[in-house]
């Protein structure tokens, strides 16, 4: 009885303990270069290879076989990135620093912690273009990729501006279309990637689609829920603000940019008047409370004279000159020399 409880306390333990498994083949022509799994926060830098992404790397064996095993990658679908180069030791260091590597080929996908996925050669024996996994999630970049394609032949077919306006409306309804389709905002983000980059020539689309298409604000709700803590949907919604404020400021009315500046210069007018009426207010509350006697101290402090000095310069002893000064301070109310050269 008691080996029969510890064999059901081991498979439940072993049914809770989560590992992934992703492997895969590369072509001949990178059967000499290294293999690199890396897990992308930034979806700004879903292609090219980055240090910070990797997580593990690894060489084909001699049949052209990679494999990637573990248990510590997050337990929710996250974005990741399988990568193959051929640079050598010492061109790696710049190359993935930069984010580049000439001869390099890569696979996106959505993938966990329980998941194992295979990447083998597709039915004309390329590599890294079909994921087989039992997670549906795994596969939708592919499924965008190839709608990308699509949409860059029908924009090739015929280059005017006239079919480029009717395509970019066309294919920006049909990606959004498709995306809620998958439903998993990791598959809209990776679209939402595509259109709004700012290097593309639908980014000017971009910004005047997101002024009445609530599919963007949608698109955060959704990853809020979802993915309440991942980075790219801190990053997405700072995105979105950013745009918008774009797009709103580049329509103010120039008219309200003139009231602007007028306001400002008026306000900076007044203060300046008022400075200088605050002035003259002192200059005639100083002629007006002070003695002559105090009037010409005023003026000798002013000049830097010492007690003794004003004393000598007046004829009177310094403990007059003393008291005149303590009475010119009562009367224009302060405490010393320095507050009597600020007036």
């Amino acid at each position: 009885m008691k080996t029969i409880i510890s064999i059901l306390v081991f498979l439940v333990g072993l049914s809770g303990w989560a590992q992934y498994d992703f492997s895969g083949k590369v072509s001949s022509d990178f059967q000499e270069g290294k293999v690199y799994l890396s897990m992308i926060e930034d979806y700004r830098k879903l292609s090219g290879v980055y240090r910070e992404q990797i997580l593990n790397e690894t060489v084909p064996d001699s049949l052209g076989s990679f494999h990637f095993t573990g248990d510590n990658l997050p337990s929710e679908n996250k974005i990741y990135r399988i990568h193959i180069d051929t640079c050598s030791e010492a061109e790696q260091p710049l190359n993935h620093f930069s984010g580049h590597c000439a001869n390099s080929k890569e696979i996106l996908f959505v993938a966990h912690n329980q998941d194992t996925l295979d990447f083998p050669f597709n039915s004309n024996e390329e590599m890294f273009c079909k994921v087989i996994s039992k997670n549906p999630k795994s596969e939708v970049f592919l499924k965008i990729d190839s709608l990308k394609n699509d949409m860059k032949f029908a924009f090739a077919t015929y280059q005017s501006e006239a079919n480029k306006k009717l395509n970019t409306e066309k294919w920006f309804h049909k990606l959004q279309e498709f995306g809620d389709s998958l439903q998993d905002p990791i598959a809209q983000l990776y679209i939402y990637a595509f259109i709004s980059d700012r290097s593309n020539e639908f980014h000017s689309h971009y910004l005047e689609d997101l002024k009445a298409n609530p599919y963007y604000d949608q698109l955060l709700s959704k990853l809020e829920e979802a993915y309440p803590n991942a980075s790219y949907t801190q990053q997405y919604e700072a995105e979105l603000n950013a745009d918008k404020y774009l797009i709103n400021r580049d329509h103010t009315p120039w008219w309200l940019y003139f009231i602007i500046a007028f306001a400002l210069l008026s306000i900076m007018i007044n203060f300046y008047l008022i400075g200088k009426w605050r002035q003259l207010q002192k200059s005639s509350k100083n002629k007006i409370l002070l003695s002559p006697q105090e009037e010409k101290i005023r003026k000798l402090i002013l000049e830097d004279k010492t007690n003794k000095e004003i004393a000598e310069t007046l004829f009177v002893s310094v403990s007059t000159v003393k008291t005149h000064i303590n009475n010119l301070y009562k009367k224009l109310n302060i405490n010393s020399r320095e507050e009597l050269k600020n007036l």
